[in-house]
């Protein structure tokens, strides 16, 4: 087990403004398995992401990465853990445009005070078809091309868990399928555990497992 969610809420404002986003849920995913969340806007999906990610704090319950329970460690220590063993790929690619593809893509480890594995990164930026575009800025690249970029960032340091968050959500049908697979291929071929974030229920069948949110509470299906 390389995550694990357990009794997890938030609740978010007070009295009649009260609104508990996420009620109750928990879960376990193995190293190497892809899982997908699936709700619809207003689930709690986005919520627990953030939850998971260490991006927020639970109102109660736990989020434990790797055998570490977030919520025991300090600011310093959360950023630090995070930088190291979390991945994100969100919807909105985050890029720096002053930087180049390359520049991008070993930021986290650079961030760090580390340098690259080469052989990995270059693995990474081959198996997402990147290798002409290093010296691109993002602004050069298409949005599926700019979302290949996000995914190999993320991958760059080995997080332990990678987290993407409706990552075809800004994308055609046609690209939308192509970094899917493409997330699919980074979790078989680096055996990289991902846990995906979804309204589409197509696009989950990619999943090794689909999880289903509704009003906050996992339902049973």
């Amino acid at each position: 087990m390389i995550l694990e969610v357990k009794d997890l809420r938030k609740i978010y404002g007070a009295g009649e403004a009260r609104v508990c986003a996420l009620d109750g849920v928990s879960f376990q995913v193995e190293r190497g398995e892809f899982v997908a969340v699936v709700g619809t806007s207003g689930s709690g999906k986005s919520t627990l992401l953030h939850l998971m990610g260490g991006l927020d704090a639970p109102t109660s319950g736990t989020v434990t990465v790797d055998g570490q329970a977030l919520g025991n460690m300090s600011g310093d220590e959360l950023a630090i853990f995070r930088r190291r063993n979390i991945g994100f790929v969100f919807q909105q690619y985050n890029l720096v445009p002053m930087l180049n593809v390359w520049e991008n893509i070993v930021l986290p480890v650079r961030l760090d005070g580390k340098r690259p594995e080469k052989a990995y990164v270059d693995s990474v930026i081959q198996t997402l078809g990147l290798t002409q575009k290093l010296e691109f800025l993002p602004n050069a690249l298409s949005g599926g091309q700019q979302q290949r970029v996000a995914i190999a960032r993320a991958l760059t340091a080995r997080p332990c868990v990678l987290l993407a968050d409706e990552p075809t959500g800004n994308l055609d049908t046609r690209t939308s399928q192509d970094v899917l697979g493409l997330l699919k291929v980074t979790n078989q071929r680096f055996y990289q555990t991902l846990v995906m974030i979804t309204h589409n229920e197509e696009i989950a069948q990619a999943a090794d497992r689909i999880l289903h949110l509704e009003d906050g509470r996992l339902a049973a299906w």
